[in-house]
Formats: C-alpha cells, sequence, structure tokens
C-alpha cells in the first residue's frame, strides 16, 4: 500500500468517526436550541462564541495548524448556528403595537426567525407568555428622551415573568413617500408626537406642517392609504418596506442619541449566564421606619454591587406606598449575592430579583 492510500484510509477512518461526533454535537445543539427558546434567547451570542473559539485554540499546540482549526471551529459554530435558526422557527414572540412599530423592529432583530405576535398594550403582551400562547415578549423598559416605561416595571414588580435579556434599539427616523414623490412635493408630516418633536428643527427648516398620530407606523401606513404625494410619513426603514413607501430623506432626527432599551421577558429564569460580566434588576420595598431605604442602598453597595440604576414606582392600590427599582452590575446569583440578599430581608417588606442579564445588546442598524 503506498502512502496516499495509506493517507486515505487514515482519513476514512477518521471521517466516519467525525461524522458520529458531528451527530452527537449537533443533538446537543438541539438541546441549546431548546434552552434558548425556553428562556427567551436569540441564536447569536458573542460573547459565547468568542469564549469557544479562544478555548478551544489551546487544544492545537501546533501554531501553523492552530490558524486552521480555529477557522474549522467558526465553520462548525456557524453550522450549529443555521441548525438552532431551523429549529426555532415557529418561536412565537409578543410585542405591544403594530407591525412597523420601533417594539416590533427590536423583536425582529433580537429573533429573526421568530413568529411576531403584535398585542394592543404592554400587559397584554406579558400575559400572553405567562399563559403560555407566547414564548416570549420583547418589552421596552426605558427611552433616553422619555425615561423609563412605568407601566413594565409595575409589570416586572407585580408579575412571574424574568428578564432575561436587555438590547438597545437607537431609534432612527426617516422621511417616507409614496412611490413617485419627491422632496419638492411635500408639504405635509404625519407621525407621532415624540417623533415629530425629535425631527422638530428638520420640520421647521423645511417649511411642513406636521399632523399627530398614535405611532410613527400608522403614520407610514395612513401615508400608504391615502397615497397623497404632498403627505409623508416619519418612521423606520423597516415601515417603508411593509407598507411599500419610498425613503426620501435618511437619518432626519435632530439628535443621534435617541436610544430604547428593549428587555426580553420568559417564563423561566436564565441561569446560564458569564458570572464575570452580569447584570440584574432588584425590586424591593422597605419596613416603614426611618432611615431604611438609606440602610438598604448601603447593603447593595457594601456587598460589591454598582448600582447603575435607583427609581421609585407607587404601588398600585395602596396610597403613598412605593417599591424600588434597581439596576445593578454584579453576580447576584453568587456568595456575595446571597448575603445581600439575605440582609436586605431584615430591612424590606420584599425582595425580589426580576431578571439576570449579561452585557446589554446594540441591536445593529441592518440594511
Amino acid at each position: 500500500m503506498d502512502k496516499l492510500q495509506t493517507a486515505r484510509g487514515i482519513i476514512n477512518s477518521i471521517d466516519k468517526e467525525m461524522a458520529e461526533l458531528f451527530c452527537k454535537r449537533m443533538e446537543a445543539v438541539k438541546l441549546v436550541a431548546e434552552y434558548k427558546q425556553e428562556h427567551g434567547m436569540p441564536v447569536f451570542d458573542g460573547s459565547r462564541e468568542a469564549e469557544v473559539i479562544k478555548k478551544n485554540s489551546l487544544l492545537v499546540s501546533d501554531e501553523e495548524l492552530k490558524a486552521y482549526y480555529v477557522n474549522y471551529v467558526k465553520s462548525v459554530m456557524d453550522i450549529s448556528k443555521s441548525y438552532q435558526h431551523r429549529l426555532l422557527e415557529g418561536a412565537r414572540i409578543a410585542y405591544s403595537g403594530v407591525e412597523g412599530a420601533f417594539a416590533y423592529i427590536a423583536a425582529t432583530r433580537i429573533f429573526p426567525d421568530g413568529i411576531m405576535k403584535s398585542y394592543p398594550d404592554f400587559e397584554k403582551a406579558y400575559e400572553s407568555v405567562v399563559c403560555g400562547e407566547c414564548d416570549c415578549a420583547v418589552l421596552p423598559i426605558e427611552n433616553s428622551y422619555a425615561g423609563e416605561v412605568a407601566q413594565v416595571a409595575d409589570l416586572m414588580f407585580e408579575g412571574s415573568l424574568h428578564v432575561n435579556g436587555i438590547y438597545e434599539l437607537q431609534i432612527t427616523h426617516n422621511l417616507l413617500g409614496v412611490p413617485g414623490a419627491k422632496m419638492s412635493d411635500i408639504k405635509t408630516v404625519i407621525s407621532h408626537p415624540q417623533a415629530l418633536s425629535q425631527c422638530g428643527d428638520y420640520i421647521k427648516n423645511k417649511g411642513f406642517s406636521s399632523v399627530q398620530a398614535s405611532n410613527t407606523a400608522m403614520a407610514a401606513q395612513k401615508v400608504a392609504d391615502d397615497a397623497d404625494r404632498s403627505v409623508a410619513a416619519i418612521a423606520s426603514k423597516e415601515t417603508a418596506k411593509l407598507y411599500n413607501l419610498e425613503v426620501l430623506d435618511h437619518h432626519i432626527n435632530s439628535s443621534n442619541t435617541n436610544t430604547t432599551r428593549f428587555a426580553v421577558f420568559s417564563r423561566v429564569e436564565n441561569k446560564n449566564i458569564n458570572t464575570s460580566d452580569t447584570s440584574f434588576i432588584l425590586l424591593f420595598t422597605v419596613n416603614n421606619e426611618a432611615g431604611a431605604l438609606a440602610k438598604a442602598i448601603n447593603i447593595i453597595g457594601r456587598h460589591g454591587f454598582n448600582m447603575k440604576a435607583l427609581r421609585s414606582r407607587p404601588i398600585k392600590e395602596v396610597n403613598w406606598q412605593y417599591y424600588f427599582y434597581v439596576e445593578a452590575e454584579g453576580d447576584v446569583s453568587g456568595i456575595n449575592g446571597e448575603l445581600m440578599l439575605a440582609e436586605l430581608g431584615e430591612y424590606c417588606d420584599r425582595v425580589k430579583v426580576a431578571g439576570r442579564y449579561s452585557n446589554e445588546i446594540i441591536l445593529s442598524d441592518e440594511e
């Protein structure tokens, strides 16, 4: 037997083993997909992928082969992601609003393979997950202009769902007109009051009159339905595609810092989080005694947790009583977290960890 035949025999034997191992690996990938669906997690996790590539590259000592092995690992992970995408087709994602609204855009970017389910308000979207009608809900928790979304904070306090991820969506406004319309045709713009305000300088400079709509997507729908070349909507480019409108002008907001943070809610808590880079949402009420809130805040800091946000909200149906909303950095599931929660129990009537999540992910503005 010559060298070529010997080499081919070795490769054939290895290929057989690799095929068996590949099937076993893909069975494990299926379990990963099931876990992600249960916990409202997207397929792609950049930090986890980088961690696997770094760890696996250490398994090859030959420096010349190492670069090829890294490419091999990347290819295997791409195949795994493709398989997960197929398995997750049909995951039901709840959002509040209409198709084309910014909540819809956030949901489709987080779960590109999911089936989007629209609900008229935050509570109904939330409850659709509680009752099992949907697998997870994507709801806004804060806007850089308008501040916190109080209704969603109340749902966190009162409800049973867990926050397993936070995502940032930069809100970009565009001028949308009917097919064939030109900038010189536009006399009036229609949009949500906040969008009109954020594009106020642009509207003034162009000399447009403005009309308010309940949201940006419905403004686009009205422009499409009316088919009036003199009227344009201020909305997203995704909305333009949905309603067959043309983008007449891009990025017309006065500021590029308008961002909304969205949380993913699911029935099951995600315990498989990188503990070295974790944040959490803590909700609590304090005992009715002097200095109770100050003591609670000191306890959080003393156990090494850095608070990024602290807000108060009135408790529904109980006059003049409040709960407190905290976002903090650190692993609340570790020993320091256990000690902190136990100590908070001495000064608080109620303590609830509403969610744990890795670093916030910025949703890319894909064309």
